[in-house]
């Protein structure tokens, strides 16, 4: 549903659209036989500004796409009983495999409505875009002439192209709608993103019906498929060869939340990775690379990133000082106030200048939890004035600075809603310490004291959220004020130390490179040797790929365009 390549195409929410962008990068780099697909959005997700009250509202500017290519390809689907037509633009210009966005906002069309705001409107409008990517996707490899051995579905949203394939089979094949699915299912890997429940869509069967998401297909088909009301995660389960979470302690906490889905994939976990040449500053790699002065080049990206910060709010940052940053989606379990939940210990910091936090992040246009959770940040960024920064707006542009000018960077959601993140990946490849509680990738890589913090409370059981915030917080502030600061502030050399082993943790083993050698290798290829009737699996080249990085590299000159 989106792809974050760059903040001048926004067509992007947050994470999971700019790990899509990394990951049509990496294919790019590596050569790999790849194309993607996905939306055009007329007004992106949402501009999200902070009115005089601190609440956040949203703008929603019609964008012009100069930078896509008209393929002059359209193709038709039906929705909601009246054939829509799409048109199939192309972007290949970000140092990505081709991107096909499909779009219904065009001069005589009726149904722009469609694919005009990204996550936006009611059930009907997303459903209505959830078919145009699925149905409207695979008619657009169809109508490009684009040959597919796997179909790889990027969380349930690209789920009706699996009712398309199936479709096919028993028309075109007259295969019984068993068979089909057989036969589909030997074509297609799903990923699972997120264990909150609200990042897993259920739509009612009526409404289905209505929005001719069945395509073709019975309701009894559908219910054998995802269930009644049908849950969009089962059905990309179910229609898969295979699926993967997106971390190891993702792999365990989804097994265990789909292990009654009847028809499920096995699901593996295959952890995310980040574009190094989108996100590493280039003179941080060099001095990594040349054993050069790292403290330096991140001086440089401080100074920058605090010029930034001036330019956007007015506000102007010690640069000698410890600056912390923060910058997620606003969502509870983030728990982004955390860090101000005891003022007798936070303040007195803030006061005296000894840390300064700089946070950023955008709330669901609907999400009024997620908009109190701004509001708050905004009040503390007023009442500690340059000690408390929030940027509005977030975007790539905000992101690209955040993860380069902090000194560190602080993670603290609750166990085990965490999927993976990826933002403390790109703040690791820029020597930015991670400040973090044991979730998602954190625990793969980060050593306690030596490329970062861990927030490692003792008592980790079965604990009420308040328990569990009680805890971290206690914990939080120890490493913070006995760890932290005094190695900032007294030990430069142990500091830079650690920047570099932080590097050296993230570099590979946290790339998207590394990543899609491995849904190559446990996903793509095992799922083609069904196709090809042979039933072992192959995990034979996975230990040489992760041991031998420097051979992804791959021939292209990386794309080095993302700023001037």
């Amino acid at each position: 549903m989106e792809y974050g390549l760059h903040y001048k195409l926004p067509i992007y929410a947050g994470g999971l659209g700019v790990l899509a962008g990394d990951y049509i990068k990496a294919a790019h780099d590596l050569s790999l036989p790849m194309v993607a697909l996905g939306i055009l959005w007329k007004q992106d997700y949402t501009e999200q500004f902070i009115g005089e009250d601190g609440r956040p509202y949203d703008v929603y500017p019609d964008f012009q796409f100069d930078n896509v290519q008209d393929t002059g390809v359209t193709v038709q689907v039906n929705v909601r009983g009246e054939n829509v037509t799409c048109k199939v633009h192309k972007v290949e210009q970000y140092g990505n495999i081709p991107l096909y966005l499909l779009d219904t906002n065009f001069p005589g069309s009726k149904h722009g409505w469609m694919t005009r705001r990204l996550y936006g409107g009611e059930d009907q409008d997303r459903l209505a875009a959830e078919v145009i990517l699925g149905v409207g996707g695979v008619r657009a490899l169809r109508a490009l002439g684009i040959n597919v051995d796997i179909y790889h579905m990027n969380e349930g949203h690209a789920v009706f192209a699996g009712f398309e394939l199936i479709k096919e089979k028993m028309n075109k094949r007259a295969l019984s709608f068993e068979d089909a699915w057989a036969e589909t299912r030997k074509e297609i890997v799903f990923t699972t993103h997120t264990p909150v429940e609200a990042g897993n869509e259920i739509h009612r069967h009526d409404l289905l019906s209505f929005m001719d998401a069945y395509n073709g297909l019975t309701y009894e088909q559908v219910r054998e498929i995802g269930g009644d009301p049908f849950n969009m995660t089962a059905g990309g389960l179910s229609l898969a060869h295979v699926s993967n979470a997106v971390s190891k302690l993702h792999g365990v906490t989804a097994s265990r939340m789909w292990k009654n889905v009847p028809r499920a994939s096995n699901i593996i976990s295959i952890t995310n990775g980040v574009h190094n040449y989108t996100w590493q500053d280039s003179r941080i790699r060099q001095a990594f690379e040349q054993k050069g002065d790292l403290w330096k080049a991140h001086m440089d990206n401080k100074n920058e990133f605090i010029q930034f910060i001036e330019n956007k709010t007015g506000s102007r940052v010690n640069p000698n000082a410890l600056l912390v940053g923060f910058a997620r989606r606003a969502a509870p379990y983030k728990r982004s106030d955390l860090i101000f939940r005891t003022t007798e210990i936070i303040e007195p910091l803030l006061r005296e200048g000894k840390i300064q936090l700089v946070f950023s992040g955008k709330a669901h246009p609907k999400d009024g939890i997620g908009k109190d959770i701004i509001q708050q940040l905004v009040l503390m960024d007023r009442k500690y004035k340059d000690s408390v920064i929030f940027i509005e707006n977030y975007n790539m542009e905000v992101a690209h600075y955040m993860i380069r000018g902090c000194d560190v960077w602080l993670n603290n959601p609750r166990r085990p809603l965490e999927a993976s993140g990826t933002s403390g990946m790109k703040a690791a490849m820029n020597g930015v310490l991670n400040l973090s509680v044991i979730d998602g990738w954190v625990g793969e890589g980060l050593q306690h004291g030596v490329s970062g913090w861990l927030i490692n409370p003792q008592n980790t059981g079965n604990l009420q959220e308040w328990e569990q915030d009680e805890g971290d917080l206690r914990e939080l502030y120890h490493v913070l004020l006995n760890e932290v600061i005094p190695t900032y502030y007294n030990n430069q050399e142990l500091w830079v130390e650690m920047m570099r082993a932080s590097i050296d943790m993230s570099r590979w083993h946290f790339s998207s490179h590394r990543m899609i050698r491995e849904y190559y290798e446990l996903m793509y290829q095992v799922t083609k040797d069904i196709q090809d009737g042979k039933e072992e699996y192959r995990y034979s080249n996975v230990e040489h790929a992760i041991q031998n990085p420097v051979e992804e590299h791959g021939r292209h000159m990386p794309y080095q365009g993302f700023y001037p």
